[in-house]
């Protein structure tokens, strides 16, 4: 008895190990390192994508966040210093492109500093950054009866139900907990995710775009997923707002590997058979996955080959000069389910080229 628990005990590590191996061993042409490398340094000279043509984008966020913990994982300095003269140079000399605080979509920006914060304890990032997190739940004179609504039940002002705004939202809190240890941050962001999941996770774990669009739209799930990842991955395991996070994100996750199709990609709507795959949203998934290996809280068995495969079919679609392609254009819910086939497909553009520095950062870790 005692031989057969020692031998157990024995393979299991083995066999984690094994299945592990499938995201650290990758054949020419979708080496992590490699195309993180082409992707990051893409940025350097890349132009700002702003929201409603006036302020720094969430996904050029991202991309540069993306990048900038590229930077560090790789030792890449020359990098990491561009990243910041970046940022040095948005607020000296392009303050007008600085986000407002009013919109979901728009305060996850303190995201960005925070993370350079963490890296630099340099005081100047946390004094741009953490005033994003707060006023996501500071709530303005102007709020209009929901948002006082949400505010009075202790979630943000800036709730409204899409499945966008649980990576908007979380993002800066956790940034804002890592930044400053405070574990009100946290909190705000696992009671966020929690009503979340509780109005819009369906049956089959996946997520319509709102209440009023019942299409299970790709990239809108990639946040839902990048969200609960993140949330994950910084909550203790004694939170009491863990074991519903973590529920939600296995059920997704369970169906996100029976949807999966033959390629290694999702597509845009992640249901439907004949529409066209499309890469920032399965980049999101392999992400969630891939770290889901990783943390432990998927088995590997199962779980890395789909992360692997996702992986291999994703790096077929960034070329020579670090452009993802066939990336869906930013995207209003719509209760249409022609539009979400009809939407543009880009090359380079910033939801793509971040959601894939995660993917990058994920495998490298």
């Amino acid at each position: 008895m005692i031989k057969n628990v020692f031998l157990f005990l024995l393979i299991l590590p083995i066999k984690f190990l094994i299945a592990q191996s499938e995201l650290a061993a990758f054949p020419a042409g979708a080496d992590p390192k490699e195309i993180g490398h082409k992707i990051a340094h893409r940025f350097i000279t890349g132009k700002h994508m702003l929201h409603a043509g006036k302020w720094i984008s969430y996904p050029e966020t991202f991309y540069w966040t993306g990048t900038i913990n590229y930077a560090h994982l790789t030792g890449d300095h020359v990098l990491m210093q561009a990243m910041k003269d970046r940022l040095s140079k948005l607020t000296a000399s392009e303050p007008q492109l600085l986000p407002p605080k009013n919109h979901v979509d728009l305060n996850m920006f303190g995201s960005l500093p925070l993370r350079l914060y963490q890296l630099s304890k340099d005081k100047n990032y946390l004094d741009l950054g953490l005033p994003y997190a707060d006023t996501q739940w500071e709530v303005p004179q102007n709020a209009n009866p929901t948002e006082k609504d949400w505010a009075q039940k202790e979630y943000s002002w800036q709730t409204r139900l899409w499945i966008d705004d649980m990576y908007m939202i979380t993002i800066v809190q956790a940034a804002a907990f890592q930044a400053t240890g405070d574990p009100k941050y946290l909190d705000r962001a696992a009671k966020e995710m929690v009503l979340y999941l509780d109005e819009l996770q369906r049956p089959n774990g996946l997520f319509y775009h709102a209440p009023d669009v019942p299409f299970y739209w790709g990239r809108g799930n990639g946040w839902m997923a990048a969200g609960m990842t993140e949330l994950l991955r910084m909550l203790p395991q004694d939170h009491p707002d863990r074991p519903r996070i973590l529920k939600g994100y296995l059920t997704m996750m369970n169906s996100l590997k029976k949807y999966q199709t033959r390629s290694g990609m999702w597509n845009q709507l992640i249901d439907q058979s004949d529409c066209w795959a499309e890469t920032s949203g399965s980049a999101m998934f392999a992400y969630a996955i891939i770290s889901g290996v990783k943390q432990g809280w998927l088995e590997p068995k199962k779980y890395s080959p789909v992360a692997r495969n996702a992986w291999l079919a994703l790096a077929k679609y960034v070329d020579d000069k670090g452009a993802v392609s066939e990336v869906c254009v930013g995207t209003n819910k719509k209760n249409d389910k022609q539009y979400y086939y009809d939407r543009p497909r880009h090359t380079g553009d910033y939801h793509g080229q971040a959601a894939y520095m995660w993917c990058v950062n994920a495998l490298l870790e």
